[in-house]
């Protein structure tokens, strides 16, 4: 079990890698920013247009339509699941292309899964 001091050091370090990549992905009008947080159960995307501060788009594990077809699902296959109705409520909001944000999390298993996910929804990166 890690102690106290180790779970603040790595919340430290993911806020670190998180304002780093936000230094260099700024979604825009024309081209968001997919974003995603990652907790122990569950994931979420957001669609965001950094100029205006606006939400577009936005799924997550939680929601009722998503939660119906995931049951039963690993982590992962749950993540791609999200990326694509992601893509899809993107897709109907007009948007084609985004950034992608990884939120300081290393970009392999369900960061990725989201990534493919979206792609796979007819999302370009």
């Amino acid at each position: 079990m890690a102690t106290a001091k180790q779970l603040i050091k790595k919340r430290e370090q993911r806020a670190r890698r998180q304002r780093r990549v936000r230094g260099r992905v700024a979604g825009t009008a024309e081209r968001p920013r997919l974003n995603v947080f990652r907790s122990l159960d569950n994931i979420y995307v957001q669609v965001i247009d950094d100029t205006a501060g606006n939400t577009l788009a936005s799924a997550s594990t939680i929601d009722k339509e998503v939660a119906a077809q995931i049951v039963g699902k690993s982590k992962t296959e749950s993540a791609k699941i999200v990326g694509q109705v992601a893509a899809q409520r993107a897709k109907a909001a007009g948007i084609n292309q985004v950034v992608f944000d990884r939120g300081g999390y290393r970009y392999h298993g369900r960061v990725a899964a989201v990534a493919e996910g979206a792609r796979e929804g007819g999302l370009e990166f």
